[in-house]
């Protein structure tokens, strides 16, 4: 069963709170950051993107970067911008975004656990990524962003302790640029604390929903310090399925791999029936649509074309195994510079612009692929196609700071 612990966080000064947390730091291009930290110099994205405050064409995963970060994340606690919790602490994290809230564990998860499976993962990590967060950690002796967990609402009695935890006062409200309000309440006392950690330990696993590069970054950090200190744990946000948002990944091609549009609607029509339609989105799971030629497509798979395995069956994977695959020649979509993903948020103008502009030659609407399917890939120890999930909102960084 997986262990959780509390921990004395590192965190942003109640009354900074909404100048201090930040967006994650692989959402934004550096001149988004720049901005960012241009307007508001206490933004975390200081510690996070320090290349805001290198020069142009340095290099952003070299030394001076990461020497760059340390001495930021030093400034915030030497200035007494970020402070330390004086006892072992569990952080509830909520965030309200459209009506809907998500509330979260902010805690400590075990290397071990994710070591030995107990914490499930479901995608691969970039060698250069990965690195580029072990980098990070040690440079920093701290982890500065959670890795995002999930796990399945089935525990009546983890519902309850983190139902009576809530009723402690929060420690700020913010309401960042992007419409989210977050919450954030500090749970130390003991009682409540142990209650949480023993209700935690009793679910079957926990499930990576984002974070995979954090979390293994995390563990071989652990193995280079031989779990010295508190290397043996990285920081976590835990939330349950029910309160989570799956937004649509979508995909953007630049060619046609030379076809024509109708010989490629052609070769399309073979394993999909075709209807025009005036929606973007897709009704339902077990289809996509397609804009091609300035009209939306409807695509439903033809019987016998979806294979009934936990990772074929998914939307984003039919689409890959009959369609960028074999008739745009994207067999790799980790590293084809011709694919581009776009997150849900960004909308469907976000497909159609660019395929109207010339930019593009065919854009790909996904239906969300849902926490159901992240969990059975999982379970099943195999691996999503790359960019199967978009979850909205983001957590932000600096909320809750783990050190080494």
């Amino acid at each position: 069963m997986p262990t959780v612990r509390a921990f004395r966080g590192l965190r942003a000064r109640d009354d900074l709170a909404d100048r201090i947390i930040a967006p994650p730091y692989d959402v934004l291009s550096r001149a988004e950051a720049m901005e960012i930290v241009g307007d508001n110099p206490l933004s975390f994205l200081g510690v996070t993107r320090p290349d805001v405050a290198l020069p142009d064409g340095a290099d952003v995963h070299g030394p001076e970067a990461y020497a760059v970060a340390h001495r930021a994340l030093a400034g915030f606690e030497e200035r007494g911008e970020l402070v330390r919790d004086s006892l072992p602490s569990l952080y509830l994290y909520s965030q309200t975004w459209k009506g809907r809230t998500q509330r979260g564990l902010v805690c400590l998860a075990s290397t071990s656990d994710y070591d030995a499976g107990l914490i499930k993962k479901h995608e691969l990590t970039r060698p250069t990524k990965e690195q580029d967060r072990v980098d990070h950690i040690e440079a920093l002796s701290a982890q500065t962003g959670m890795v995002f967990l999930a796990y399945r609402d089935a525990s009546a009695r983890l519902r309850s302790a983190l139902d009576a935890a809530s009723e402690c006062v929060p420690n700020w409200f913010v309401t960042t640029e992007d419409g989210v309000e977050h919450v954030l309440q500090r749970v130390n006392d003991p009682t409540r604390v142990r209650q949480i950690e023993e209700a935690v330990g009793e679910l079957d696993a926990l499930y990576i929903a984002d974070g995979h590069h954090r979390a293994a970054a995390a563990s071989r950090v652990a193995q280079a310090r031989h779990g010295r200190g508190t290397s043996g744990w990285f920081l976590v946000g835990l939330f349950p399925d029910t309160d989570l948002q799956v937004m649509a990944y979508n995909r953007v091609v630049l060619d046609l791999n030379g076809h024509s549009q109708d010989a490629f609607r052609a070769a399309v029509s073979e394993h999909f029936e075709l209807a025009e339609v005036s929606a973007a989105a897709p009704p339902a799971r077990g289809s996509f649509t397609m804009y091609l030629g300035g009209c939306w497509t409807l695509c439903t798979p033809r019987p016998g074309v979806v294979p009934d395995d936990p990772v074929g069956c998914l939307d984003v994977a039919v689409l890959q195994d009959r369609v960028l695959g074999p008739l745009l020649g994207i067999t790799d979509p980790r590293r084809d510079e011709r694919i581009k993903f776009v997150g849900g948020i960004r909308g469907a103008t976000a497909l159609s612009g660019p395929v109207d502009a010339g930019e593009a030659a065919v854009a790909f609407h996904m239906f969300p692929t849902g926490m159901d399917q992240l969990f059975d890939v999982a379970d099943a120890d195999m691996l999503m196609p790359p960019k199967s999930t978009w979850f909205e909102p983001k957590l932000r960084a600096g909320v809750v700071v783990h050190t080494l």
